[in-house]
């Protein structure tokens, strides 16, 4: 007889930036398939989803992988369910309303600062000053400017031996700032993939002393701050040939521009300055290989005539991939062409 461990992972209840929770579930004689994964139950009085009363909240496994870093160990991400069976009210997952073909393809980049854990700091900042001005640590080589190299590069093969669609890693305009990239054909299946990505990189920290900061802008001053950049195309953007078509599609994004920015990440404000690769907060932009727009069209976009993708710059980096994506398809489905 052989046992498995399998790693249910959810979203809790806080707001409006929910964190990720897990605990292990062992099982005998594992197919290691989706389909064979029960529901299983979690104190939701103390995530912020239940009361003590009655706290009973249900995991409804969605996707599967395999856990690179355990022996028979398996990642089951899963949504979060009422008693009844009914989607909670934190299940940002199930309010994405996209269609059985997955049309509609996802591209996120995240970025986020590596703390130190006893420092509290970014890597490469010393306690009680700053490192060198930026400029020498975007796709930097070398230990004078390049920090925490290992440990990323640990991520990425964890990710990899996962299963996950990973696209790549760079050091990002910071010190201390990193990115790495991953694509799915779903928004479902691309929301569930940035969220393992996450959890691997934050259970990685737990080796090497460090800690993930996701808030978008947690060094103030001339630093840059991290965004998820989020790329995007449905059978339009991927055929049409056509600038007036994406054109129109951009200028839908504008008179939504409230409704988007309320779920693309707390404390984006401070990111969206017009600074730093931004667009400003307050005005809504869209440009060819702009990347202060708010929208970039990219370059390639263009020269592959008008066939290609979206870019939405304004997601910050502790956003929720589900969130962004439902509200980016909804605008992109309310354009009549």
């Amino acid at each position: 007889m052989s046992k498995s461990k399998l790693e249910y992972i959810w979203l809790d209840g806080y707001e409006p930036t929910a964190n990720l929770r897990s605990k292990t579930k062992v099982v005998d004689n594992f197919s290691g398939k989706l389909e064979d994964c029960q529901v299983w139950s979690f104190d939701g009085g103390s995530t912020k989803q239940a009361v003590a009363g009655s706290s009973d909240c249900l995991l409804k496994p969605v996707s599967i992988f395999p856990d690179p870093d355990r022996i028979n160990g398996f990642l089951v991400m899963t949504e979060v369910l009422n008693p009844d069976g009914t989607p909670h009210e934190s299940n940002s997952r199930a309010r994405i309303d996209d269609d059985a073909e997955n049309d509609f393809w996802f591209g996120f980049e995240q970025e986020y600062f590596i703390m130190d854990k006893h420092t509290q700091l970014p890597l490469g900042f010393p306690v009680g000053g700053y490192p060198g001005p930026q400029g020498m640590y975007y796709c930097s080589v070398g230990g004078k400017n390049t920090h925490g190299r290992k440990f990323v590069e640990e991520h990425a093969d964890l990710c990899i031996a996962a299963g996950l669609n990973f696209e790549g890693i760079n050091q990002e305009v910071a010190s201390g700032q990193w990115e790495f990239q991953l694509f799915a054909q779903g928004a479902k299946k691309a929301g569930d993939e940035i969220w393992i990505a996450r959890y691997l990189l934050d259970r990685l920290t737990e080796k090497y002393g460090y800690y993930i900061e996701y808030h978008p802008k947690p060094i103030k001053g001339d630093w840059n701050g991290s965004g998820m950049h989020a790329n995007f195309s449905n059978t339009t953007l991927r055929t049409c040939g056509s600038q007036e078509t994406y054109e129109k599609i951009c200028e839908a994004f504008r008179s939504v521009t409230e409704e988007h920015l309320a779920v693309y990440g707390e404390f984006n404000e401070q990111r969206l300055t017009g600074k730093h690769e931004t667009a400003s907060i307050h005005v809504f932009s869209f440009g060819v290989s702009d990347r202060k727009a708010s929208i970039r069209i990219p370059i390639i976009t263009v020269q592959n005539g008008w066939k290609g993708w979206l870019e939405d710059r304004r997601p910050a980096s502790n956003g929720d991939p589900y969130k962004i994506a439902a509200r980016i398809i909804k605008t992109v489905k309310s354009v009549k062409l």
